[in-house]
């Protein structure tokens, strides 16, 4: 069962907060027959916004509001007192959000107001692609005692722009939950598209990928939100949403033989699906080989090249030549159908790491 947290950017009112809430605990045994629990409601008391005089919630007063919801509520919290008013008015579930995360010193602040408490918490993504970040983040919680905690996806923040509100660089989340495993990991599709008309690609992209949970933003009237009413969705059409999304069988256990370094070893597959994925995988495998190899091999060709520069007392850096090589692969990736977008960052990198060994 796929977890779901739904509810309004903001707990702008008593009516829009609890008036959801009702709405979505309504429509729960139909969450659950598609395959998603719902397992908390989402309303914030207090948003930290970029610029000053945008609106920024109710503030305290919202916190009686979130006590009656009937689905457990939860709220973002960016200080130690709002970590105290919200456990004083009897709500024990926040979330950190991505401004907060990124800083270490407000994230133990509010980890030391939580020490001793049975509070549940979320903690986003900073705002920048940092692992080690995210993953501090986690650990100062944990280290003050809380046993609940889990992970939200929400995109990162560029100054170059595409197509989403925040970029997902899906290989962040990968990572994380390879290095924390025993804490689920939700998607935020609201705050990584921006726009409710890509909720439902970045949603099964996430469900793909294994998540454990969606964290959607969800409004009685998203065109009368006070704050992101374009990537906010009515509670009929989170159903909807919900019921476009195919929930995959996660990947089988390894078949015993199977070593935990990756090798295959000698063992029959237990059906088709599998017996295709061994085949497939190993000519990754093979391809990742020759793929290293011939990097290595570039990397060498390059500590060449930067012996002959300096004997000829020759710069580093040639422009002209970067640009050639750049404009060429960009021409040839085309032609082979790879995204050029990747193929530029792809030899960035590269010649970044040419430029090192030179």
């Amino acid at each position: 069962m796929i977890k779901l947290i739904a509810g309004p950017c903001s707990a702008e009112s008593r009516g829009v907060t609890l008036g959801t809430a009702a709405a979505l605990a309504e429509l729960s045994p139909q969450f659950e027959s598609l395959g998603f629990e719902l397992v908390g409601v989402r309303a914030s008391a207090w948003k930290p916004r970029t610029r000053p005089g945008n609106y920024e919630g109710p503030g305290e007063q919202a916190l009686q509001w979130l006590a009656a919801s009937p689905v457990p509520a939860l709220t973002e919290v960016g200080s130690p007192s709002h970590v105290e008013a919200a456990l004083k008015a009897g709500v024990q579930r926040f979330w950190i959000g991505a401004r907060t995360s990124t800083n270490p010193f407000d994230v133990q602040a509010i980890a030391d107001a939580l020490r001793g408490t049975d509070a549940e918490v979320f903690v986003k993504n900073p705002m920048n692609p940092d692992v080690e970040l995210w993953i501090g983040a986690v650990e100062r919680l944990h280290a003050a005692g809380l046993k609940k905690i889990s992970l939200i996806h929400r995109g990162f923040s560029f100054y170059e722009k595409n197509k989403y509100r925040n970029q997902p660089k899906w290989q962040v989340p990968i990572d994380v939950m390879r290095m924390l495993p025993q804490f689920p990991m939700f998607c935020d599709p609201s705050h990584i598209g921006g726009k409710a008309e890509y909720l439902r690609e970045i949603s099964q992209k996430a469900l793909d990928l294994g998540y454990d949970g969606l964290f959607v933003e969800t409004h009685l009237t998203p065109q009368a939100a006070l704050s992101d009413s374009r990537q906010q969705i009515t509670p009929m059409e989170l159903l909807a949403l919900l019921s476009s999304l195919v929930i995959k069988h996660p990947a089988a256990e390894p078949p015993c033989g199977a070593a935990s370094d990756g090798v295959p070893r000698s063992s029959e597959p237990s059906s088709e699906a599998e017996r295709t994925l061994e085949q497939l995988r190993t000519q990754i495998d093979e391809l990742d080989e020759s793929l290293l190899a011939i990097l290595a091999e570039r990397m060498k060709v390059s500590e060449a090249v930067g012996v002959c520069k300096k004997a000829h007392n020759l710069q580093v850096l040639q422009p002209a030549r970067w640009e050639e090589v750049l404009r060429r692969a960009e021409a040839r990736g085309h032609a082979l159908g790879l995204d050029t977008a990747f193929v530029t960052d792809l030899y960035k990198l590269i010649h970044q790491a040419s430029i090192d060994r030179q």
